[in-house]
């Protein structure tokens, strides 16, 4: 296990504890995990996104702390803010980790569905700069469709 899955881990456990809301300071968890500070900051940004779940709140300076709150978002919501967050133009690899954040939500056999539509090898005949728009394109407006 990776030092962000223990850094991840300590925060879920926290959070378990705490009923869902944590506040943490970057600096102390940086010194407890022996890492820099960034290090936390990637954890905080990949592992507990809305997607996820999670809101972030942060105040930096003297007393400054990151607090990290368990919320309960609609399907229809996070299908929302995927869709927003999509854009005009969306990489293979951006596609498959919006899906995967969406998988609780659309269930496995949708997903994969999505997935292969939006996939490298379903749009070969595009150049990659249109291959990336159209992506975006398909993976939007199936997810509309599920709404």
């Amino acid at each position: 296990m990776g030092l962000s899955d223990v850094i991840a881990q300590f925060i879920l456990s926290g959070l378990e504890d705490s009923g869902g809301a944590l506040e943490l300071s970057r600096g102390s968890l940086a010194e407890q995990f022996g890492c820099v500070p960034s290090q936390i900051n990637y954890v905080l940004t990949t592992r507990f996104t809305p997607e996820h779940g999670y809101i972030i709140e942060t105040k930096r300076g003297g007393g400054g702390y990151i607090r990290i709150t368990r919320v309960r978002l609609s399907p229809q919501t996070l299908i929302m803010h995927t869709v927003n967050t999509a854009g005009e133009s969306l990489d293979a690899a951006t596609a498959t980790a919006l899906l995967e954040n969406l998988r609780d939500v659309l269930g496995t056999p949708f997903t994969a569905v999505i997935g292969a539509a939006c996939s490298d090898r379903a749009l070969r005949s595009l150049e990659p700069p249109s291959r990336d728009r159209v992506r975006a394109s398909v993976l939007k407006q199936c997810l509309l469709h599920i709404l």
